[in-house]
Protein backbone atom coordinates (compact mmCIF):
# COMPACT_ATOMS: atom_id res chain seq x y z
CA UNK A 1 0.00 0.00 0.00
CA UNK A 2 2.94 2.27 -0.73
CA UNK A 3 0.87 4.59 -2.89
CA UNK A 4 -1.51 5.23 0.05
CA UNK A 5 -0.89 8.08 2.45
CA UNK A 6 -2.74 9.35 5.52
CA UNK A 7 -2.50 13.00 6.50
CA UNK A 8 -3.87 15.14 9.32
CA UNK A 9 -3.07 18.36 7.46
CA UNK A 10 -6.43 20.09 7.01
CA UNK A 11 -5.05 22.25 4.19
CA UNK A 12 -4.78 19.07 2.08
CA UNK A 13 -8.45 18.13 2.53
CA UNK A 14 -10.63 18.36 -0.56
CA UNK A 15 -13.71 20.02 0.92
CA UNK A 16 -15.84 19.55 -2.21
CA UNK A 17 -15.07 15.81 -2.22
CA UNK A 18 -15.97 15.50 1.48
CA UNK A 19 -19.17 17.54 1.18
CA UNK A 20 -20.27 15.67 -1.93
CA UNK A 21 -19.77 12.27 -0.31
CA UNK A 22 -21.45 13.18 2.97
CA UNK A 23 -24.45 14.81 1.28
CA UNK A 24 -24.87 12.38 -1.62
CA UNK A 25 -23.52 9.01 -0.49
CA UNK A 26 -23.78 8.79 3.30
CA UNK A 27 -26.91 7.86 5.20
CA UNK A 28 -25.85 9.80 8.30
CA UNK A 29 -25.01 13.26 6.96
CA UNK A 30 -27.34 13.85 4.02
CA UNK A 31 -29.02 16.80 5.73
CA UNK A 32 -25.85 18.64 6.73
CA UNK A 33 -25.13 21.87 4.94
CA UNK A 34 -21.71 22.66 3.53
CA UNK A 35 -21.27 25.25 6.31
CA UNK A 36 -22.06 22.62 8.97
CA UNK A 37 -19.61 20.16 7.43
CA UNK A 38 -16.92 22.85 7.35
CA UNK A 39 -17.58 23.60 11.03
CA UNK A 40 -17.28 19.91 11.99
CA UNK A 41 -13.93 19.80 10.20
CA UNK A 42 -12.73 22.96 11.94
CA UNK A 43 -13.53 21.54 15.37
CA UNK A 44 -12.30 17.96 14.84
CA UNK A 45 -9.05 16.10 14.42
CA UNK A 46 -9.29 15.12 10.74
CA UNK A 47 -7.66 12.46 8.60
CA UNK A 48 -7.48 12.33 4.83
CA UNK A 49 -6.62 9.17 2.90
CA UNK A 50 -4.78 9.79 -0.36
CA UNK A 51 -3.97 7.51 -3.25
CA UNK A 52 -0.95 9.21 -4.75
CA UNK A 53 -2.22 12.81 -4.50
CA UNK A 54 -5.96 12.16 -4.87
CA UNK A 55 -8.10 12.16 -1.73
CA UNK A 56 -10.12 8.93 -1.55
CA UNK A 57 -11.13 8.84 2.11
CA UNK A 58 -11.94 10.94 5.14
CA UNK A 59 -12.50 10.53 8.87
CA UNK A 60 -12.66 12.79 11.85
CA UNK A 61 -12.18 12.23 15.56
CA UNK A 62 -13.36 14.08 18.62
CA UNK A 63 -11.07 13.37 21.56
CA UNK A 64 -9.60 14.59 24.82
CA UNK A 65 -6.50 12.50 23.92
CA UNK A 66 -6.62 10.63 27.24
CA UNK A 67 -10.00 9.12 28.13
CA UNK A 68 -12.08 8.95 24.95
CA UNK A 69 -12.18 9.35 21.21
CA UNK A 70 -15.21 9.30 18.97
CA UNK A 71 -14.72 8.31 15.33
CA UNK A 72 -17.12 9.96 12.89
CA UNK A 73 -17.80 10.57 9.20
CA UNK A 74 -15.54 7.74 8.05
CA UNK A 75 -15.68 6.89 4.38
CA UNK A 76 -13.76 5.62 1.39
CA UNK A 77 -14.99 6.78 -2.04
CA UNK A 78 -17.15 4.07 -3.63
CA UNK A 79 -14.79 3.35 -6.49
CA UNK A 80 -12.01 2.53 -4.01
CA UNK A 81 -13.98 0.34 -1.61
CA UNK A 82 -13.20 -3.37 -1.41
CA UNK A 83 -9.42 -2.93 -1.64
CA UNK A 84 -8.68 -3.03 2.12
CA UNK A 85 -8.05 0.72 2.01
CA UNK A 86 -10.58 1.18 4.84
CA UNK A 87 -8.74 -1.25 7.09
CA UNK A 88 -5.43 0.46 6.33
CA UNK A 89 -7.00 3.87 7.01
CA UNK A 90 -8.44 2.88 10.40
CA UNK A 91 -5.19 1.17 11.41
CA UNK A 92 -3.24 4.32 10.59
CA UNK A 93 -5.70 6.56 12.46
CA UNK A 94 -5.38 4.50 15.64
CA UNK A 95 -1.58 4.48 15.41
CA UNK A 96 -1.43 8.28 15.40
CA UNK A 97 0.50 9.55 18.46
CA UNK A 98 -2.43 11.71 19.63
CA UNK A 99 -4.87 8.79 19.44
CA UNK A 100 -3.02 5.55 20.15
CA UNK A 101 -2.93 5.87 23.95
CA UNK A 102 -6.54 6.94 24.44
CA UNK A 103 -8.32 4.59 26.86
CA UNK A 104 -11.64 4.09 25.01
CA UNK A 105 -12.60 4.58 21.38
CA UNK A 106 -16.23 4.93 20.35
CA UNK A 107 -18.16 4.98 17.12
CA UNK A 108 -21.73 4.54 16.00
CA UNK A 109 -22.55 2.61 12.84
CA UNK A 110 -25.75 1.35 11.29
CA UNK A 111 -24.27 -1.30 9.04
CA UNK A 112 -20.51 -1.75 9.50
CA UNK A 113 -20.29 -3.65 12.78
CA UNK A 114 -18.55 -6.65 11.21
CA UNK A 115 -15.91 -4.43 9.59
CA UNK A 116 -15.11 -2.64 12.86
CA UNK A 117 -15.15 -5.85 14.91
CA UNK A 118 -12.33 -7.15 12.70
CA UNK A 119 -10.39 -4.05 13.75
CA UNK A 120 -10.83 -4.64 17.47
CA UNK A 121 -14.08 -2.84 18.25
CA UNK A 122 -16.71 -4.61 20.36
CA UNK A 123 -20.45 -4.15 20.56
CA UNK A 124 -21.14 -1.70 23.39
CA UNK A 125 -21.69 -3.89 26.48
CA UNK A 126 -24.47 -1.89 28.14
CA UNK A 127 -26.36 0.09 25.51
CA UNK A 128 -29.06 0.91 28.06
CA UNK A 129 -26.50 3.14 29.84
CA UNK A 130 -25.69 5.12 26.74
CA UNK A 131 -27.82 8.25 26.48
CA UNK A 132 -28.37 10.99 23.94
CA UNK A 133 -29.75 14.51 24.05
CA UNK A 134 -30.77 15.99 20.72
CA UNK A 135 -31.23 19.60 19.77
CA UNK A 136 -34.94 20.48 20.04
Amino acid sequence: MNQLRVSTDKTELNLDFIVDYLQQESYWAKDRTKAEIEKTITHSFCFGLYLEEKQIGFARILTDQVIFSYLSDVFIAKEYQGNKYGQYFIDQIYQHPQIKNVQKHYLITFDAQRFYQKLGFDIYPNPERFMIKKRS
